[in-house]
């Protein structure tokens, strides 16, 4: 199994005991170094943040949802139930700008590497 970024999986979490749908981000990799897939969290709890990427209708989603960037995380690809479908690019571009910005990962050549205390709330 090879998934794809910006397809939508049914996966067990191994939360509240019933599977759940993830978007995969995972770059494509034919021969992955391990078998794990990096994924963002599907849900119905809207809370209006900016780490939250509201989706379109979908056909395979029972309600409306937002993929929940801040719950990223990676999962051994045998977790994956079976795929429901796939996010358009204009989705997955919003999602990767949330990830962007999640991770904080905006370039700045003049940044040293170091932490800032100073930005720590």
């Amino acid at each position: 199994m090879n998934p794809k970024p910006g397809e939508v999986w049914l996966v067990d979490l191994g939360l509240a005991a019933k599977a759940r749908p993830v978007v995969i981000v995972s770059r494509y990799d034919l021969t992955p170094p391990r078998a794990l897939v990096i994924y963002i969290p599907i849900t119905t709890q809207n809370r209006g943040s900016a780490y939250e990427v509201e989706l379109p209708v979908l056909s395979f989603l029972r309600q409306g949802s937002v993929a929940n960037v801040q719950g990223l995380g990676s999962i051994p690809s045998v977790r994956l139930e079976r795929k429901l479908g796939e996010l358009s690019k204009e989705t997955m571009l919003e999602i990767k700008q949330a990830l962007m910005f999640t991770l904080d990962l905006v370039v700045d050549t003049q940044d040293d590497g170091a932490f800032n205390t100073d930005e720590i709330g």
